[in-house]
């Protein structure tokens, strides 16, 4: 699968890889480290996560597979994350 995501107005990163686990933690990983590179404030940052990014690592390994293993595409947006996953051409 592929998956595409972006921080709007901060960043845009992309993944590639069959396990939805991985792929989850990578978006996790990734997105905390953009908001730490901008400098965003600790507790900002557990808001943010609760509020988006933990939602979404878990529709990835939910809704996301369900979608991919159907040989179909999932997309997802929460606040300012956009997140798409596409089968592996």
């Amino acid at each position: 699968m592929k998956m595409t995501w972006a921080l709007a107005g901060q960043h845009v990163d992309q993944w590639m890889g069959d396990d939805f686990t991985e792929a989850a933690a990578v978006f996790r990983t990734r997105v905390i480290a953009t908001m730490l590179a901008v400098g965003m404030k600790a507790e900002i940052r557990e808001t943010f996560y609760e509020n988006f990014i933990a939602p979404i690592g878990e529709s990835i390994a939910g809704q996301g597979r369900e979608a991919i293993e159907a040989g179909q595409e999932w997309d997802t947006a929460r606040g300012p994350i956009l997140l798409a996953l596409a089968p592996a051409a």
